[in-house]
């Protein structure tokens, strides 16, 4: 009895060395896997950043390769668009200047023709000098149909007699003191004596009906002394 109870316990503990045994090798084999593991990743992970330094490495050398032929293309379009820019403004500056000679060659020419013409003397003693001005125009009308000279101071014809007198002139209708006005010798002229208030230089203005136009200065005679004055 007691033999067979020995065998029971040595069977039991050699059950459980085997056990122990089976046990240690998995968790060995586990443990030598998971390392294996570890190293595989590992080994995975440095090449992998070793490649895409290299990689980055390789993109920026090709940049700096063609960074240089780049920025030559770059100067050439910008230096042709100075280029063509600088053309741009010499073209605009010398097209400025040929305009501005020809405003000043006009402006010159429409000087020498506005030029009065003064000589002395007049159509009599009492006259100092005569202007004449080749360039006096019609002062224009509200008048239609056939013209009749109307020496009447509330007619439209007289107050166009006086814009026709402060036009040949320079003195403003409304500071004009009219001192005569009569026909001028002839149908459709006029001629009046005027001048500025509180100024003792005397005028005498000669102007002409133009149809369809209105009045314009013929001559302008400054008197010596106011002949008309009462």
């Amino acid at each position: 009895m007691k033999h067979d109870y020995d065998n029971l316990n040595e069977g039991t503990r050699s059950g459980i060395r085997s056990k122990r045994r089976k046990t240690n090798l998995i968790l060995n084999s586990l443990i030598v896997v998971v390392i294996l593991l570890i190293g595989i990743v590992s080994f995975n992970i440095f090449f992998s950043n070793d490649e895409g330094a290299a990689d980055q490495n390789d993109v920026a050398a090709e940049k700096d390769a063609a960074a240089p032929s780049g920025n030559k293309n770059d100067s050439k379009d910008t230096g042709k668009k100075n280029d063509l820019k600088d053309s741009d403004k010499k073209d605009d500056s010398a097209t400025e200047d040929t305009e501005s000679e020809a405003a000043d060659e006009e402006s010159a020419e429409d000087e020498e023709l506005a030029e009065p013409i003064v000589t002395e003397g007049g159509s009599d003693a009492n006259v100092k000098q005569t202007i004449e001005n080749p360039e006096w125009k019609p002062v224009g009308t509200t008048q239609s149909g056939e013209h009749n000279t109307v020496f009447d101071q509330n007619a439209v014809d007289w107050q166009e007699m006086i814009l026709a007198y402060s036009y040949a002139t320079g003195i403003d209708k409304n500071n004009m003191t009219v001192w005569w006005n009569e026909n001028g010798g002839a149908p459709n002229t006029a001629v009046g004596t005027i001048s500025e208030k509180g100024s003792d230089q005397t005028y005498r203005v000669s102007i002409q009906w133009v149809d369809g136009q209105g009045w314009k200065p013929v001559k302008v005679e400054e008197l010596i002394e106011n002949d008309k004055k009462r």
